[in-house]
């Protein structure tokens, strides 16, 4: 069983930037994509970026994409987020997730483990 546990959330202004860490532990994560989502209070919980294995395919939600980076480490066990321009309405808790290898490249709902979340608060 893989453990996530994510760092680097806090509180910036409008326009700046943040980098979230996810650190695994348990076992290496070198084959599973991974992903973070967020969740602000009485909302949906919402796809923000994704990467497999081999950091060759990322995938990123509208309303990151051209702001927000996906990386990965294997050799640390840790995939991270870069937040540049940061806008209010990016406040929200960030969780990071695993998804086991399965043959084809996670769906949202294909990611089997899941960290506690960081929070993220972008004032204006």
């Amino acid at each position: 069983q893989v453990q996530l546990v994510e760092s680097g959330g806090g509180m910036v202004q409008a326009g700046g930037s943040l980098r979230l860490s996810c650190a695994a532990s348990g076992r290496s994560f070198s084959r599973d994509a991974m992903a973070w989502f967020r969740r602000d209070p009485g909302k949906e919980r919402e796809f923000v970026a994704s990467i497999g294995w081999g950091s060759a395919i990322k995938y990123y939600s509208d309303s990151v994409k051209g702001r927000f980076t996906i990386s990965r480490d294997n050799t640390k066990n840790t995939v991270y987020l870069q937040m540049n321009s940061l806008k209010p309405e990016d406040t929200a808790v960030y969780y990071c997730a695993g998804s086991t290898p399965r043959g084809y490249f996670p769906s949202n709902d294909d990611y089997d483990y899941w960290g506690q979340g960081t929070q993220v608060t972008v004032s204006s």
